[in-house]
């Protein structure tokens, strides 16, 4: 029998106090590996610091859904890795409770050489399933996928939007604590997001949290009831996804205009 999920709706399940991410560039451009490492044994190679995420503080409660809206490089993906811990804070805190199934990257814990009936039993065990419940799920993974003439096939087949529906069906199928959505399901066709969102609320209905990234609005709006602003690594806002997208988009429109003076 599978561990059955323990109701923790309306609890804390993630909180992140005072939470920066730090990455050191390099201060210089080098052509090659071997200047690399010369400057690197030297001890002459400069390094600027850049904060990716700086100062977060953010607090989510099991049951609810967060769109993480902001414009390319704010932060969005970092702040999710973080989440993940794919990234450890420099500084600050991240506590995080219950299952995750993170969809950050397309393919990402599939094994390419693999067929996809394999990479469905990898990804379950990853994901803390046995393969026990992973056999007994299987059609109802592929039928959401709809991929059935082409389980024997291997992932490094498999065109983008193959991936994404693999993936989505197999991490929404665990019914996890927690659901990471970033920007993936953008590369499906309109009926299979549609599929994916309705699949979104069932979980969500069911007390999934959610951490959605899009750049469409709609999907936002339609999944989310809070959203969190990001710019250049820093909350900038927090409110519902109608009161954030409204001071968005009157600073996105305002840098347009300017540009176009």
């Amino acid at each position: 029998m599978e561990e059955l999920r323990i109701d923790r709706k309306g609890q804390v399940c993630i909180k992140i106090t005072d939470a920066s991410v730090r990455f050191n560039i390099a201060g210089e451009k080098l052509d090659n590996l071997k200047e690399y490492f010369v400057k690197l044994v030297k001890r002459e190679l400069r390094f600027k610091e850049f904060y990716a995420l700086k100062d977060i503080n953010l607090t989510i409660r099991q049951g609810e859904s967060w769109a993480l809206i902001g414009s390319n490089g704010a932060g969005k993906s970092t702040l999710l890795k973080l989440i993940c811990r794919i990234l450890a804070p420099y500084k600050g805190s991240v506590e995080v409770k219950g299952s995750i199934a993170p969809m950050i990257e397309l393919g990402a814990g599939f094994d390419s050489n693999l067929t996809a009936q394999e990479n469905i039993f990898i990804n379950g065990a990853v994901l803390g399933r046995s393969r026990k419940f992973m056999k007994e799920q299987y059609e109802k993974i592929v039928d959401f996928a709809e991929l059935w003439d082409f389980m024997d096939l291997p992932i490094k087949n498999y065109s983008s939007g193959m991936r994404a529906r693999l993936g989505f069906a197999v991490a929404t199928i665990v019914e996890p604590d927690i659901l990471i959505v970033d920007e993936v399901l953008a590369v499906g066709d309109a009926a299979f997001q549609k599929k994916c969102r309705a699949r979104i609320q069932e979980l969500l209905d069911r007390g999934t949290t959610l951490l959605f990234v899009s750049h469409s609005k709609g999907p936002v709006l339609e999944l989310c009831k809070n959203a969190v602003w990001l710019d250049h690594g820093e909350i900038k806002m927090i409110g519902t996804p109608e009161e954030v997208y409204e001071q968005y988009d009157l600073q996105t429109d305002t840098k347009v205009t300017i540009k176009k003076k």
